[in-house]
């Protein structure tokens, strides 16, 4: 059996802020609550230390807390421990969500899918950093999510390529220079910033080919992002990713932040802080230019002063 953390606390009725502020804190954690005063939580728990830091807290401000750490008496009381941890309700609240959400794509429209996506994707890692016991609901509801999220992306764009379970090759740059690179029209964020990262760091005179038919790209042509084409999704790695690993360029701390924004954008996955405001930027130079030519040419100077900028915050 494991141990377990038990934090009893007596605090004052006055003044209120401190109470709030532990009431905050303690909700924040996850804990579990075993009476008025006493809480619980998991020894393992990715939130323990935070429980360990309010102890502290509540102490500073001159009230009284104890830390106890402890395993259960037996089995039963462990399975009883367990139970208040149980996030069933919750995972079955997401799923009905998720099977809403699948009823309406035919009558969303795209910023209101994507939307969607990025309010589930969130309550689905709320739900998991809460789920200390993580069981079948967790994988039931990432399943669920997975599946939504590839209905709408075939939605969108009939021809999104699936991934494949391939070994990403390693590739010399060396041996890819003046090479015409060809993927779908009207590209979204990983073609796009896929075809940024090819003249930024790959080829230093590539030629673009947008495809309205993939069938049909040239044979002498590089495709990407399609099914078929020589790079594409592996896996749970997007175009993007597959491109600067195969060039080794992930040894690039900016370059593998800006994948995970890519990632986060396109499929979905961990959250990340400035995906919103650079989706609401990607779809506002695609309504404002006509031909792909003229859309990559203005999204390289924002990829540019992302890049900086992430490169900037890891120097630091």
């Amino acid at each position: 059996m494991i141990n377990w953390l038990i934090l009893t606390a007596t605090l004052p009725t006055k003044p209120s802020a401190l109470r709030v502020r532990v009431w905050r804190a303690l909700k924040a954690t996850g804990a579990g609550t075993l009476r008025e005063g006493v809480y619980i939580l998991p020894e393992h728990a990715s939130t323990a230390q935070a429980l360990w830091d309010l102890e502290r807290t509540i102490s500073g401000a001159g009230a009284e807390a104890h830390m106890l750490v402890v395993p259960a008496r037996d089995e039963a009381q462990d399975k009883a421990f367990r139970g208040l941890f149980d996030r069933s309700d919750l995972y079955a609240e997401l799923l009905q969500s998720i099977k809403e959400d699948r009823g309406s794509i035919k009558r969303a429209t795209e910023a209101e899918l994507h939307r969607g996506l990025r309010t589930l994707e969130q309550q689905l890692q709320t739900i998991q950093a809460g789920d200390f016991f993580a069981g079948t609901g967790s994988r039931k509801a990432a399943d669920a999510l997975t599946a939504l999220r590839r209905e709408v992306e075939l939605h969108l764009s009939p021809d999104e390529p699936a991934p494949t379970q391939a070994a990403v090759a390693s590739r010399l740059i060396v041996d890819y220079q003046g090479r015409t690179w060809a993927t779908r029209k009207r590209p979204w964020v990983d073609r796009l910033a896929t075809a940024w990262l090819v003249q930024r760091f790959i080829d230093r005179s590539p030629t673009f080919t947008w495809l309205a038919n993939t069938k049909k790209c040239p044979k002498t042509a590089l495709g990407y992002d399609f099914d078929g084409a020589t790079f594409t999704h592996v896996g749970d790695k997007v175009t993007f990713e597959v491109v600067a690993e195969s060039f080794g360029l992930m040894a690039d701390p900016a370059v593998r932040r800006f994948a995970g924004l890519v990632h986060c954008i396109d499929i979905g996955g961990t959250a990340v802080d400035e995906a919103a405001g650079v989706e609401m930027l990607v779809r506002g130079l695609q309504a404002t230019h006509d031909t792909d030519d003229a859309l990559l040419a203005a999204a390289i100077p924002l990829f540019n002063a992302m890049h900086a900028a992430m490169q900037e915050s890891h120097d630091r």
